[in-house]
């Protein structure tokens, strides 16, 4: 047993009147562990709320299912377990830690109900204070949490919407140049109805074209330096043939990869008077197979994006499953390519042979979200960013590197607290590193760590390759 004598030399107590300290003699047990005897077990029910008396305890979490020792004291008056017992039934009452005897020990043991219920009685105003610190801290952490994800969707949104308007906008250029070509070749037609084109050379013409256009799918990519010098010489080519405008057919030919060696077997094909009319349909042939290559490639580049979206948000998907996170990571950067500058380098630096892991997707996403909007802030429009992957034991290592100016050491053990950034005023919340830890730790039972150093920062998160109970 203890007097009330003995509890006010406890910190925790000393300011207690004689009959606050009386009752919780009268309530409270004094319990006695052995070392190396469990006190309470985080996760379960908290139904006490311990004080140690005298000997050495030691408080656990688990992490990945393994035990990782947060503090050691011997101090006597220091508190755990159902630490919470003031706000009663508006949180879950569990015990959020594991405490372990590491000598024989003995704590003062309050009943958690009866001990909230004498708690309001005794300091009705803390009791407001602090239910009104827990239940605001909580909401304005989801208000600013939705809010931060809002901005992040806006500024995903207006950079996939820039990227959908390149190629959208070539379909568009490109479909009304066909619809002036076709006009083009129906005139051309028109001509061929009336016999101005003698039917073998046609015949002669359409077996050159084919051979040609054939061959656009394999054209070899040109400098800017060895297009100009293959338009000279085409240019001049057909200024030595009298055809007028050759200047401006020249340009057309050079992008389907026709030489004057082409044209040389072309004007051995047919008369020299059907010479001009044979290039100019030529010409048509050629511009349209380009324009439809251009409509196909730019309907193909928004079904990616779109495919990308889809990824990204994991739309008509199982909120849980085993993913490829090379998925994840290539959706994400290409719906963050709109904040990419000129002046940064993307690596990707792929183990394609990793397993899949099980996890939740669009929550990894944000993740890899957080993860390179932050070093696309650090490298500031110059540098590089590495998006590495490769397996590390049983788990996934991946890893988003940057040569920005890196996180000083004192503040490396803070970048994952809430509302903590080293971004300025009005850049930043300091929720998108807290709520990847909890994504990554809590959510799929990870590890997140930073390395860094001026022009060298790692932040590797590593996965699992087990199944990971939810949280």
């Amino acid at each position: 047993m203890t007097t009330p004598a003995q509890l006010r030399e406890l910190f925790l107590f000393e300011h207690l009147t004689d009959a606050q300290l009386a009752w919780l003699v009268e309530s409270a047990d004094v319990v006695s562990y052995k070392a190396g005897e469990t006190v309470l077990a985080e996760g379960a029910q908290a139904e006490c709320f311990y004080v140690l008396l005298s000997g050495t305890l030691t408080l656990l979490r688990k992490v990945r299912g393994d035990e990782v020792e947060i503090t050691r004291t011997d101090q006597p008056g220091v508190y755990a377990g159902a630490t919470q017992f003031y706000l009663e039934d508006q949180v879950d009452q569990v015990y959020g830690a594991t405490v372990r005897a590491v000598t024989d020990c003995e704590f003062l043991a309050l009943p958690a109900t009866e001990f909230a219920a004498k708690f309001r009685q005794w300091f009705p105003m803390a009791v407001h204070l602090l239910q009104g610190m827990f239940v605001g801290l909580n909401n304005a952490n989801e208000l600013i949490a939705q809010r931060e994800r809002l901005l992040a969707l806006g500024k995903l949104t207006a950079g996939l919407t820039h990227e959908l308007n390149n190629p959208a906008a070539a379909a568009v250029r490109a479909t009304g140049t066909l619809r002036e070509r076709f006009a083009g070749m129906r005139h051309k037609l028109a001509m061929l109805a009336d016999g101005h084109f003698d039917g073998l050379q046609l015949h002669r013409l359409t077996k050159i074209q084919e051979k040609f256009i054939e061959r656009m799918a394999s054209t070899e990519e040109l400098t800017p330096m060895q297009v100009a010098d293959r338009e000279d010489e085409l240019g001049e080519w057909l200024e030595e043939r009298d055809v007028n405008g050759g200047w401006d057919l020249a340009p057309v030919f050079v992008a389907a990869g026709i030489t004057t060696s082409d044209l040389d077997e072309l004007s051995n094909a047919v008369d020299p008077g059907f010479l001009e009319p044979a290039l100019r349909w030529l010409a048509y042939t050629v511009e349209t197979e380009n324009l439809l290559i251009e409509v196909k490639e730019s309907t193909k580049r928004i079904s990616e994006l779109i495919g990308a979206a889809k990824q990204y948000s994991q739309l008509d998907r199982t909120p849980h499953q085993d993913v490829d996170v090379h998925e994840g990571l290539d959706a994400t950067l290409v719906m963050m390519s709109g904040k990419i500058g000129p002046g940064v380098r993307i690596v990707k630096d792929y183990d394609r042979s990793l397993p899949h892991v099980p996890a939740y997707p669009a929550e990894l996403n944000q993740v890899w979200t957080n993860l390179i909007d932050n070093a696309l802030h650090a490298v500031d429009g110059d540098g590089t960013v590495t998006i590495r992957t490769a397996r590390d034991g049983d788990n996934v290592l991946v890893e988003v590197i940057d040569t920005g100016p890196g996180v000083p050491p004192d503040l490396k053990r803070r970048v994952f607290e809430p509302f903590f950034t080293t971004k300025g005023v009005g850049k930043g919340t300091g929720l998108g590193l807290d709520v990847s830890w909890r994504v990554v730790v809590n959510r799929h039972g990870g590890d997140m760590r930073i390395e860094s150093e001026p022009g060298d920062t790692h932040f590797q998160v590593r996965l699992p390759l087990r199944e990971a109970a939810a949280q």
